[in-house]
């Protein structure tokens, strides 16, 4: 298995543990979002936008996000403020993804 498939995998298995303890709502909200970041950096490495540096640097952003979040719902259920948090985490990690794509550095 290659680095960037193990990564992946364990990126995956990593969100599965979290949305598995989320509440139907959150876990919609906060996971329709994961997923369409994703959709996003694996549209920008299938096109060549984002070079192997940018596309890791912006999985750990993912993956950081994913364990606080785990964390933050291992004392319960989230609150609003943890909720508004997350969403501007992804705010920034989305913002990263447009700006790495939308660069001039190329594969």
């Amino acid at each position: 298995m290659t680095r960037k498939t193990t990564f992946v995998l364990a990126f995956a298995g990593a969100a599965g543990m979290v949305l598995a303890s989320a509440s139907p709502a959150e876990a919609g909200r906060i996971a329709n979002r994961e997923h369409n970041q994703q959709q996003r950096i694996a549209q920008g490495v299938a096109s060549g936008q984002l070079t192997a540096r940018e596309t890791a640097r912006l999985e750990g952003r993912e993956a950081a996000l994913n364990r606080s979040i785990a964390r933050m719902r291992s004392n319960g259920p989230l609150t609003p403020g943890e909720r508004f948090r997350i969403e501007k985490r992804q705010d920034r990690i989305s913002r990263g993804i447009y700006r790495q794509k939308h660069d001039a550095q190329t594969q």
